[in-house]
């Protein structure tokens, strides 16, 4: 047992003091026993109270430990990216609908979403927003929802009643507690803005907003929600070193992979995930080739059939690029 590594836990702190101290007391028992041989049979009683002790704890530390892995492969904690792509402003509003999507789904099961920055169109939508989303299983269940979401319907303003197709892209990015990244300051472009929107007159009138863009890989980070730029510092800077780290692993992943394009959970940011057909009240994903009805009770956050189904696949296939699919024939 690394008692040391549990010491140095405050979860098992605690405990791996006691497993000590019950360590000690055995080996004094010991040298007592050998030094008396008629405290043989009451120190052999004693000797098992320890041992069934300290059975307990390292059973409590390997519960503990346990739970540390599985939170640092599947965190408590997330930043979503909802950002426009192909349709303008009927795409910037889709995002916007995907985002509140989210946000009725998360807070359905109990888990906080707050926004980190969001930037708006001329009509409301978003051309790019992120969220914080805190949560049992939050990770565990989301990260399946990285791709293009694409939507087919006959906005208002079209007068010919033609189907319009819009895109906007989801990223869901785990916020791990060890992240071994290294960034060199110099590497950091930093600026500083007031930051607009909601929240307040300090908010608007001092520059709390802070934007840091790592110079070699081009990752743009933007923090708005904190009231104090110190805080909304510290915050990009986790999210960038979190961004970094995914792109890492993303470039090692690559190198080894045979056909990750098969692989559910590798979809990168730019491939088609999901369709959502007004018309014809459905919602498909293409990955696992199955498809949904309510297509508004999905869009109120009704979307545990979906995330559940998407889960237990972990591994369907994404379409050819040029693939024909049902809602277009």
């Amino acid at each position: 047992m690394d008692l040391q590594k549990h010491k140095q836990n405050h979860k098992t702190s605690y405990l791996a003091e006691s497993w000590e101290r019950l360590d000690v007391e055995e080996k004094e028992l010991r040298g007592m026993i050998e030094k008396d041989a008629g405290f043989a049979e009451l120190g052999a009683k004693e000797l098992e109270t320890i041992a069934e002790q300290k059975k307990a704890l390292e059973a409590q530390l390997k519960q503990i430990e346990d739970a540390d892995k599985e939170e640092e492969e599947f965190p408590n904690e997330i930043v979503m990216e909802v950002r426009a792509g192909a349709g303008g402003e009927e795409a910037a509003l889709f995002a916007q609908k995907l985002a509140e999507m989210y946000q009725r789904f998360c807070e359905a099961r109990g888990w906080s979403f707050h926004p980190l920055d969001e930037s708006e169109s001329s009509l409301g939508g978003f051309k790019e927003a992120a969220f914080e989303v805190r949560g049992k299983d939050v990770y565990k269940l989301l990260r399946f929802e990285t791709g293009v979401h694409r939507i087919q319907r006959v906005p208002p303003t079209e007068k010919m009643g033609r189907v319009h197709t819009s895109t906007a892209s989801v990223a869901i990015l785990p916020m791990r507690k060890k992240v071994n990244v290294d960034i060199s300051p110099a590497d950091i472009h930093m600026e500083f803005s007031r930051a607009g929107g909601k929240g307040g007159q300090n908010v608007n009138k001092v520059e709390t907003a802070v934007r840091l863009l790592h110079k070699p890989s081009g990752i743009d980070v933007r923090c708005t929600s904190e009231r104090s730029q110190a805080k909304n510092r510290e915050k990009a800077m986790s999210i960038l070193m979190a961004k970094i780290a995914r792109l890492r692993e993303e470039e090692a992943a690559a190198k080894y992979s045979g056909n990750r394009s098969s692989q559910i959970g590798t979809a990168g940011r730019s491939e088609k995930i999901r369709t959502y057909n007004i018309l014809q009240d459905r919602v498909t994903d293409h990955r696992i080739k199955q498809s949904w009805h309510n297509i508004e009770g999905i869009f109120r956050g009704e979307i545990d059939d979906i995330i559940q189904a998407v889960c237990e696949a972990g591994g369907g296939s994404v379409p050819a690029e040029g693939e024909v699919e049902p809602d277009l024939q």
